[in-house]
């Protein structure tokens, strides 16, 4: 059945309909999609917030640091896979800062850095805003980057498990070890290793039509295609077999293989 609801109210009375309608999948504005998380007991499969880090690590390639990093935020910025929030090592800060940053600015993104990183940029930050707490969970799905400068690995991994959104966050690195230690232990749906985080989507990993995207921890995770909507049905046909003789004393044994 297809049906166009136009209001609230239509949408409303929809989520009470949990004695027939399986499952929602909302797609809207951040708004939206927790309205309808929060109304309902229907099962939702969606995201509320796309809060996407980029971490670039010490040992990053800075020429690519810089390539992923304008395409993850500007090649269309209201996606919810586009950056938000960049994390650089300090150990590189000084030298990469101020080139990402001219480069950030010639595609008209606002760039919001903390103190560490103004106090990096000296006289040329006068006309950069000051991150502020509120940065860091903010998805502003617009031209505007918060910037952050960590001390190492660690602090970048738990500053994107304290603020990110489980959705997508990429390392750039050239060490595989730190990729992987990454990889492994950064909580989102999609996780990367030195490409834009605009290739989390279920057309670009070949699922088709994307009908939907979730962080939630329970599968379907991550983009999600016609197959990730898939349910199961078992179907057992016997000859009056009962599960008393499969227990207690001398029961008969299951024999399990693939038919």
């Amino acid at each position: 059945m297809i049906q166009l609801l136009t209001t609230r109210s239509e949408t409303t009375e929809l989520l009470k309909l949990d004695r027939y309608v399986d499952l929602i999948i909302p797609r809207g504005s951040n708004e939206f999609v927790k309205y309808v998380q929060d109304n309902t007991r229907i099962p939702v499969l969606g995201h509320a917030d796309g809060i996407c880090h980029l971490y670039i690590d010490r040992e990053a390639d800075l020429d690519r640091a810089i390539k992923i990093t304008i395409d993850s935020k500007t090649q269309y910025p209201a996606a919810c896979n586009a950056i938000e929030t960049l994390l650089i090592h300090q150990l590189i800060a000084s030298k990469l800062l101020p080139l990402i940053v001219n480069q950030l600015q010639a595609h008209k993104v606002e760039v919001r850095l903390d103190q560490i990183g103004h106090k990096l940029l000296a006289n040329n930050s006068s006309d950069l805003k000051l991150a502020t707490a509120d940065d860091w969970s903010t998805e502003y799905s617009d031209l505007i980057l918060a910037i952050k400068i960590v001390p190492d690995l660690e602090s970048a991994i738990s500053h994107i498990n304290t603020y990110g959104s489980r959705h997508t966050d990429c390392i750039v690195t050239e060490d595989s070890t730190t990729a992987k230690m990454f990889i492994d232990r950064v909580d989102a749906a999609n996780v990367f290793h030195n490409c834009s985080t605009r290739f989390s989507d279920g057309f670009r990993y070949g699922f088709g039509a994307e009908v939907g995207i979730s962080t939630q921890k329970m599968p379907p995770r991550g983009p999600v295609g016609l197959e990730g909507l898939v349910t199961y049905k078992y179907q057992i046909t016997g000859d009056g077999h009962i599960v008393k003789d499969y227990a207690g004393e001398n029961p008969k044994p299951f024999t399990h293989r693939d038919l």
